[in-house]
């Protein structure tokens, strides 16, 4: 919380400087707070039935969260990196496709296209939405290439109607990497229901998050659905008889029921994230060095993250990187930020073998040296915002 103004003497010049005081980058205690009661009854009676896996609350979860998004079956997972794994095996994707794939976004939805032996072709990113850039996709395609995975960074979602006209025009698979974008919109339809297949994350931090891991696969493919159904339960569709390789990867009940608990406050809580997204965009306005996010016309952002860039800082850093100052500046007064990401996937050590060279994606690359995420979640204050905002002007005016 805010503290009251310090005073502060420089010189013969006196001035009021409003302090922070531990503002975290995203806070789960004060969500957990205001669901406390309905989340320890729903454990306590998943603990007292014996059935910790499987059963009625992660197959109603499945239909609630199906019918939130709008598609025909949901299907559950331990973690949204096992989401898009289950995808790309479900269609068959593996040695010698390539996958398209943008390189400024957490490593899994890279990762995985290797895991299933496959090949991720990355593919440079608009400056203002971070999301894959249409307009460079087309370029990238060869007779190799099976689907693209657009990522919907930060919940802002990508350009789904030129990347579903791209993949139709190619026959080529769309996976939605949903994993930030839970409850966020593309020309009024939910994420996860405008490709075949959508791919969410449930981890403590998403704006729909457990209390651990979890995921969840969606698609309106009944024939998809019901593999993905048995990979996830080592192959099976019926105990002890196994059709394909598959792995183990299930959400358990108690997950599941706090998920459902979650779920039905997801929408203001989104709401209250877009709130604070404005007042964010208000009080850091005109502000020498920085550029603001913004929302395409057609999104719907759930804002997962206020990311911020910053290109120049009125300071001598000794050549450090003005991001990297401010963020230390920031730091000290007790604010919290992240940066997602810094250094982007084409230039990772695991990556060198693919053969791509620094320079080659230079919007990625420069998101990277200039990204800074502020603290973002339903319950920051106006007064932290408030704090967060002079702290910058005082860094950067």
């Amino acid at each position: 919380m805010v503290r009251s103004y310090d005073v502060c003497c420089s010189g013969d010049q006196f001035k009021l400087v409003k302090r922070a005081n531990n503002i975290p980058p995203f806070d789960v205690v004060q969500q957990y707070e205001e669901i406390r009661d309905r989340v320890s009854e729903a454990a306590l009676e998943i603990l007292a039935s014996g059935r910790y896996i499987g059963g009625s609350p992660v197959a109603d979860f499945e239909k609630q969260f199906a019918d939130y998004v709008g598609v025909s079956d949901a299907i559950a997972c331990n973690s949204g990196t096992d989401a898009l794994y289950l995808a790309l095996r479900a269609l068959e994707i593996g040695p010698g496709d390539e996958v398209i794939v943008p390189p400024f976004t957490f490593i899994a939805t890279a990762e995985v296209v290797s895991e299933v032996g496959a090949t991720p072709v990355f593919v440079d990113i608009e400056p203002t939405s971070f999301n894959l850039d249409p307009a460079l996709v087309e370029a990238a395609i060869t007779s190799k290439t099976r689907a693209i995975i657009p990522v919907h960074l930060f919940g802002h979602p990508a350009d789904m109607t030129l990347l579903m006209a791209v993949a139709g025009k190619h026959n080529l698979a769309v996976i939605e990497d949903c994993a930030q974008a839970t409850g966020a919109k593309w020309a009024g339809e939910s994420v996860g229901s405008i490709g075949p297949i959508g791919c969410f994350s449930f981890y403590p931090t998403k704006n729909l998050g457990g209390c651990g891991d979890g995921g969840m696969v969606t698609t309106n493919d009944a024939a998809i659905a019901a593999k993905i159904r048995s990979l996830t339960n080592h192959g099976s569709r019926e105990r002890y008889f196994h059709e394909a390789i598959g792995i183990n990867s299930r959400l358990d009940a108690i997950q599941a029921a706090i998920l459902q608990i979650k779920l039905s406050h997801l929408d203001r809580w989104n709401e209250k994230r877009s709130a604070v997204a404005a007042r964010y965009s208000q009080l850091l306005a005109g502000i020498p060095g920085l550029t603001l996010p913004t929302v395409s016309e057609k999104a719907e952002s759930v804002w997962n993250q206020y990311t911020i860039r910053i290109e120049s800082a009125n300071a001598n850093l000794g050549g450090e990187n003005p991001r990297d100052w401010v963020r230390s500046q920031l730091q000290e007064q007790g604010i919290g930020s992240a940066i997602y990401y810094p250094l982007p996937l084409h230039l990772q050590p695991v990556y060198e073998p693919l053969g791509y060279q620094k320079g080659q994606f230079p919007v990625s690359e420069q998101a990277a040296q200039t990204v800074l995420s502020l603290p973002m979640f339903p319950e920051l204050q106006p007064e932290q915002q408030e704090a967060v905002a002079y702290a910058l002007k005082e860094c950067l005016s």
